[in-house]
């Protein structure tokens, strides 16, 4: 039986106030400018705590999982939306407590999304209800901004609500020259691993500077490699990768199947450098295009070139175009060429409900507080676009760059969309153990070194159970196309690791447990989370050396996990069209059924993945922290997909 209101407030109000959200320091750049009048009026919103999320792996599996009779039937948004929503005891226990602390319930509304109440209420009014004082500050650049350095909810109700605005944070950016990126954040939230979190950490994705972008290697006479088989010990090119995992070019462009590349501006790609690789290794595409989903105002520029800014979209279109021509590749653009974008950010535009919980401190604002040349002034798109069928990202975090609670909300956002049927792919990082830019953990005081050291630095959203993580392989030097592939440990190492966030997932624990067991590594607690407890990633892997890419006009020497992921994109996405064929389902959330079938894998048992001043993990038989379960057996993976319903 449900509470009523009546006794709901009667409990609610009788609550000790507990501290919910706490600022212990501004952020740079900010200062206090004066205290708000307590007759002004403030737009509060408060963000309800979702229902059933510790549900989700249940969900998720009975969808996901081989054996599952429900394989395959994926839920409608509508019905991802209804079952999350805030539950109506939690709805009611807000509004209980804010009725009787004395705003009246026409003055409360629920957002279309059902995830928040809203109401105004004079600056009195809510410093009451919040026990906290509200203040006016200004950044040396930037729009004033009204914040709390705190504030208390009665202990019945902290468990309802995510949080409130206006709160701790601020929502005003201010450009990204004036914050500089290793800047701290206010040091009231940590990441996992303890360090402050850092301004801006996820809005840098897309910069020149950031460390998960792909390594340049040597220029090359593409005269030099016209036989490509022969060479791909030195070369790696489309028809290598399809010799090494026993993949055929695509036969249709089926209007149900679709792949999708996700890029952060100012990443772009050049028309030019697509067809000088078309022209040389898929002649039918040359001046082809991929269909382009411009998010917050997204464009491919060309004002900035150079491999910094080129190497990874010509990198990621490249293979993907051709590997899966001749169906259609979809580009998400993300983010306008001012601000940049996050993850959060392209998952706003897929899902409407998500938007609303942004942390301004991570994610762009739009429209474009700053104008200029390349701002989108437009509003910011929540919603509007499709998830395709298989989504790669060639991007990455360490899992230290942002908080836990960041983390989770966007890791239940891929399992929502990982219900509808999305298979999400990313690249595990290029630098083994360590993050990016190869920085380690120091065990003192919990602030990134210069990788001599440390503790190891895991990957988000590697790290994350909805996703499928991809590593990275090399033909071993000297060796032939149709050998043995070993670790990649030319110019990157494949990153792979333990969670500090995230636990581990059903489908992963005889995997992770058997490695511990047979092949326990030789580091203790003072490097990594050992408790055999969370996720490991990577789950898989793909070649990630001597990619032969076509970047400014030239074509050079690429090398990265950002290689791997879009080659494993394409090939989920051709089974995807095989299972179509057969008037079959798209794959969707594919882990379970993976880790069900290790033998469809061609098993990696040389290489490690040093880092932090260790040799890392070293690849063994069976599931590894290096390169997963190993590299795709195409016919045997297909095997194993034709046959699920």
């Amino acid at each position: 039986m449900y509470l009523t209101l009546f006794s709901l407030g009667a409990l609610v109000a009788s609550s000790l106030a507990v501290v919910h959200e706490k600022r212990d320091v501004l952020p740079p750049g900010w200062n206090y400018h004066e205290k708000l009048q307590s007759s002004e009026v403030l737009p509060m919103r408060i963000a309800l705590t979702q229902s059933n999320l510790d549900q989700a792996d249940e969900f998720l599996l009975d969808v996901s999982h081989p054996e599952s009779p429900n394989f395959g039937k994926h839920w409608t948004h509508e019905d991802i939306a209804n079952k999350f929503a805030p539950s109506s005891v939690t709805v009611d226990t807000v509004k209980s407590w804010l009725v009787s602390s004395g705003i009246a319930p026409e003055r409360i509304s629920k957002t279309q999304s059902l995830g928040w109440l809203k109401f105004d209420a004079t600056v009195a009014e809510a410093e009451n209800l919040l026990e906290t004082e509200y203040h006016l500050y200004k950044h040396d650049i930037g729009k004033p901004h009204v914040a709390c350095s705190g504030y208390h909810l009665p202990e019945h109700v902290a468990p309802h609500v995510d949080f409130i605005t206006p709160g701790v944070n601020f929502d005003t950016k201010v450009p990204h020259g004036v914050v500089k990126p290793m800047e701290k954040r206010a040091p009231s939230t940590t990441a996992a691993a303890g360090p402050p979190v850092k301004t801006h950490a996820a809005l840098g994705i897309g910069a020149p500077s950031s460390g998960s972008l792909p390594k340049k290697g040597a220029n090359i006479d593409i005269k030099s490699i016209f036989d490509e088989l022969k060479n791909c010990n030195k070369t790696i090119t489309p028809n290598c990768l399809r010799a090494l995992y026993l993949f055929p070019p695509g036969f249709t462009a089926n209007s149900q199947n679709s792949y999708g590349i996700v890029e952060y501006t100012p990443q772009a790609y050049l028309q030019g450098d697509l067809d000088l690789f078309f022209s040389n290794f898929s002649k039918n595409q040359v001046q082809r295009t991929p269909d382009l989903d411009s998010i917050d105002g997204g464009i491919p520029q060309t004002t900035k070139q150079g491999f910094a800014f080129n190497g990874e979209s010509d990198l990621d279109l490249e293979y993907a175009m051709t590997l899966i021509n001749p169906q259609k590749t979809t580009l998400y653009q993300v983010g306008d060429q001012v601000e940049g974008a996050s993850f959060n950010d392209f998952l706003d535009a897929l899902d409407a409900s998500y938007c609303a919980g942004d942390d301004p401190l991570q994610d762009a604002v739009y429209p474009d507080p700053y104008g200029g040349p390349g701002a989108y002034e437009g509003p910011k798109n929540c919603g509007g676009f499709s998830a395709t069928k298989v989504i790669s990202t060639s991007y990455g975090y360490n899992e230290a760059d942002l908080t836990a609670a960041y983390e989770r909300r966007q890791c239940n956002e891929y399992m929502k969309l990982g219900l509808a049927g999305t298979t999400f792919v990313f690249s595990s990082g290029d630098n083994g153990v360590a993050g990016n830019g190869g920085q380690c953990i120091d065990p003192n005081t919990k602030q990134y070194n210069n990788g001599s050291s440390g503790i190891f630095n895991p990957a988000f959203p590697s790290t994350c159970p909805y996703i499928t993580s991809i590593g990275a392989t090399q033909i071993v030097p000297g060796a032939k196309v149709t050998d043995p592939e070993e670790a990649c440990q030319t110019v990157i190492f494949s990153g792979g690791g333990f969670s500090n966030v995230f636990p581990l997932p059903s489908y992963q624990s005889s995997a992770v447990k058997s490695f511990f067991a047979n092949h326990p590594p030789p580091y203790g607690a003072d490097r990594f989370n050992n408790s055999q407890q969370t996720r490991g990633f990577p789950d898989l892997s793909a070649n990630g050396a001597n990619y032969v890419v076509a970047v400014n006009g030239k074509f050079s020497l690429v090398y990265g996990t950002s290689a791997s992921a879009p080659v494993v994109g394409s090939i989920f996405t051709l089974i995807n069209e095989a299972r179509l064929a057969q008037g079959k389902g798209t794959i969707g959330f594919v882990n379970p059924t993976l880790y069900m079938n290790p033998g469809a894998f061609n098993d990696i048992t040389s290489g490690g993945n040093r880092g932090c001043g260790t040799p890392g993990f070293e690849s063994v038989s069976g599931w590894d922290p290096v390169t997963g379960l190993g590299t795709p057996n195409f016919p045997r993976l297909l095997a194993v997909y034709l046959k699920l319903p």
